[in-house]
Formats: C-alpha cells, sequence, structure tokens
C-alpha cells in the first residue's frame, strides 16, 4: 500500500516546491528518511527531454530537504527493468505530458501491476495524475485532436483513484485548440454524465488506504456545470455529494 499525491504541479513557476494547502510539510513527513526515487517519463523516447523534467523534480525535492541517496529515470533505454525499478523504489514520480502517449508507456511496461505491491509513495503529475484514474478523460490537447473521429478520450486507467482530473486550471481556462476552447466547448461537452475535477497548479489528492481528499483550491465539471468545490487552504473528503 502507498500514499499518492496526485496532483496538477508540484512546483511553482519559480521551480520550487509548494508550501500552500500543506503540499511540502505533508511530502516532508512522508518522505523523512533516505529516498530512492524513480522518475517514470510521459515521454519515453525522448530521452533529452526525459532527463532535463527529471533533473528538475530531482533538484526541487532536494532542495526541500528531502534526504535523495538514488535516483532513476525510467524510460524506454531501461523498461525491461521497470518493476525491478519499482520494488526498490520508495518514491515513484509519474511525469507529465501528452496523457495517450504516456498511458501506451505505462501499459508497455506493466505499471498498475508493479504498483499492486509498491510500498512507498507514489507522487503524479498532470497526465501522470490524469492516467491514475478508473476511467481516464483525455482531454484533447495536442493540433488536430479535437476533430479526429479516432482520438480516444476516455480510457481505461491504472486504477488508483476513481476521479477524473483536469489540471494547470488557470493554463487552461482560455485555451482555444482547433478553433473551440477547450473548457467550455470540448470539457463541458465530455463531462456530461460525468466527473471532471479540475485542479489549479498547488492544489493536489492526498490518499491513503482508501482516504481521499483534496487540498486547495478545485472545482468540478459535472452534466456542462462548473463549480467551485473547495477554497485554497481548505480541505475537501471524497466522494462530493
Amino acid at each position: 500500500m502507498f500514499t499518492l499525491f496526485l496532483t496538477s504541479s508540484p512546483c511553482g513557476h519559480d521551480g520550487a516546491i509548494f508550501e500552500k494547502n500543506g503540499f511540502r510539510e505533508e511530502l516532508l513527513r512522508q518522505l523523512n528518511g533516505e529516498v530512492r526515487g524513480l522518475y517514470v517519463t510521459s515521454s519515453p523516447d525522448d530521452f533529452h527531454g526525459s532527463e532535463c523534467a527529471s533533473e528538475g523534480m530531482f533538484t526541487a525535492l532536494q532542495n526541500c530537504g528531502i534526504n535523495i541517496v538514488s535516483w532513476t529515470l525510467l524510460d524506454r533505454r531501461n523498461i525491461t527493468r521497470a518493476h525491478r525499478l519499482v520494488r526498490e523504489s520508495n518514491l515513484v514520480i509519474l511525469g507529465g505530458g501528452h496523457v495517450p502517449t504516456q498511458h501506451r508507456f505505462f501499459l508497455e511496461m506493466f505499471l498498475r501491476e508493479a504498483l499492486l505491491v509498491y510500498e512507498g509513495v507514489l507522487l503524479t503529475i498532470s497526465a501522470g495524475s490524469m492516467n491514475c484514474a478508473d476511467e481516464v478523460y483525455s482531454i484533447p490537447e495536442l493540433p488536430g485532436e479535437v476533430r479526429d473521429p479516432n482520438y480516444k478520450r476516455f480510457f481505461r486507467g491504472m486504477g488508483l483513484t476513481s476521479i477524473q482530473i483536469l489540471p494547470h486550471y488557470y493554463e487552461w481556462k482560455d485555451f482555444v485548440l482547433d478553433g473551440m476552447k477547450i473548457y467550455n466547448e470540448v470539457a463541458a461537452k465530455d463531462s456530461m454524465g460525468k466527473r471532471f475535477y479540475v485542479f489549479p497548479d498547488g492544489t493536489y489528492l492526498y490518499s491513503m488506504f482508501g482516504y481521499e481528499e483534496i487540498r486547495g483550491e478545485a472545482f468540478l465539471m459535472e452534466n456542462g456545470i462548473f463549480r467551485k468545490i473547495c477554497e485554497d487552504g481548505q480541505k475537501v473528503l471524497l466522494p462530493i455529494i
């Protein structure tokens, strides 16, 4: 059993771990000994980009006082060692990026199965958080995806949480893709019969032993209706009625 920190982003624009909503404090409480970190990329064939993302996360965690004794990047080059690397780690990070690309990589390495016996902390970022859901909502984000009839917006995820999140609210809320407003015209329509939890950066889901709590400002998009459910500095226990 592991502790899950499901985030939009764990770091601010300055690259430092967020302190608001008790995130840094809680992370330090959970990682109070020697940490063996594993960064799982979302872009397994982009070695340079993956290394940059991994190094940035390593630096942020080290600077906030976490004692990292080993650090490994998991990408295409060492995929055959994925289960062993997970087993040897007590901090696994699922990076952000393109949701379907990352999903395929997770399937290739059977990551869900590896996490069934994992004990430690799982920190997920953006796409990594989205892919943790029972059913993933993969909102279009690249040119052409909105109007592509073959683009799959819903698929089975890793089943680590029941909630479907949309990250980076303030960065995405006015974003236009393929001539359509990604929130007002795309996500709102896709939310019919669904529940999307919308997180700004600095908000996170804390989950342990089946207990799930949103900490920080958050919104709910359901059946085309958008409403705020939590403020910064507040917590809300799931499920929301």
